[in-house]
């Protein structure tokens, strides 16, 4: 049996899916949340209309610790202190986290995370250009999985799988967490370009830019150019750069307008954006839409200063 933590959107949309191979246990953090799904049989939070297949069960304590893999569907700033109060019901079994992002506290990605806490779990990753209502409905998505064992991984590749829902695996966990982290950014500041009135070659541009700003970075920790231009990396950063589906993007373009946006929605590329920019700097590395995108979340700089920045910046070869 599949056990999902976290009935968000995305953990929901896995549920409804990974229910087309066998039983699923869908953890809920809220008490009161999990008896609402149970009653209604639909997360009306997150993703209203669509129903839970009979064999999703609901619940909202801890399961009892076995050997099936458990997918981590939770924003990557609470993965640290979820796996902490859970190491020892999580023990011993595939951890795959699906979630995006760099933990402030740590700087370390989500297998990085669980490695360091729960060391005899095996870490894995699902990431990739993938939106949760789509999941859900049933529409084709391919993602990535990442597993440095490659042996699980193929296993876990099975097991995983379903009818809309294609997995490719690859072995570079780092390649893979990295290009699911730092395409938010990019998104971030490609949403504030189209919010701002700046046009679509601008954001082309913040793009392509971007990938090279994320290639820069990924490859200095060890990335394999390989991951970067598949799902986990150029794909992701298509979709999240265009779709109004995605919240860091809707995020760049509340910026760009100058309008409030909902602090309940999770923008995982805000404390991405902070946390590489400590990295890079400790490295050496030069990534400016970072540092801009920094810039603009914490109010230093306003979108037409940003741009200025990096316009007036030396010009080089591509």
């Amino acid at each position: 049996m599949i056990l999902i933590c976290g009935a968000g959107a995305f953990g929901t949309a896995l549920a409804i899916s990974l229910a087309q191979n066998g039983p699923v246990t869908l953890w809920a953090r809220d008490p009161i949340h999990a008896a609402e799904m149970r009653t209604t049989r639909q997360n009306g939070r997150r993703l209203p209309g669509i129903s839970l297949p009979t064999n999703v069960t609901v619940i909202s304590g801890p399961e009892p610790a076995d050997t099936s893999p458990c997918l981590l569907a939770m924003p990557m700033q609470t993965l640290g202190g979820f796996l902490r109060d859970h190491a020892t019901t999580l023990v011993h079994r595939p951890l795959v986290a699906c979630c995006k992002g760099v933990d402030l506290a740590s700087g370390l990605g989500p297998t990085g995370l669980i490695a360091d806490t729960c060391p005899t779990a095996m870490p894995a990753m699902l990431t990739g250009p993938g939106f949760a209502h789509d999941i859900a409905i049933g529409l084709p998505t391919a993602l990535t999985l990442a597993c440095a064992d490659d042996t699980r991984g193929h296993k876990l590749q099975t097991q995983l799988t379903t009818r809309n829902l294609r997995l490719y695996r690859t072995t570079d966990t780092t390649g893979a967490e990295l290009g699911g982290a730092l395409k938010n950014v990019i998104a971030i500041a490609c949403g504030a370009v189209i919010g701002a009135g700046l046009g679509e070659s601008a954001r082309a541009a913040l793009m392509t830019r971007g990938f090279s700003e994320m290639s820069r970075f990924a490859l200095a920790l060890g990335a394999q150019s390989v991951t970067l231009v598949g799902l986990s990396g150029l794909g992701d950063l298509a979709l999240t750069c265009t779709s109004e589906q995605s919240r860091n993007y809707r995020f760049g373009q509340s910026i760009g307008r100058g309008t409030t946006f909902d602090g309940a929605i999770t923008v995982e590329g805000t404390a991405t954006a902070r946390a590489v920019l400590t990295r890079a700097d400790a490295l050496g590395l030069d990534m400016p839409i970072t540092r801009a995108v920094t810039a603009l979340v914490t109010g230093e700089l306003r979108v037409d200063e940003a741009m200025d920045m990096l316009l007036s910046r030396p010009l080089k070869e591509e």
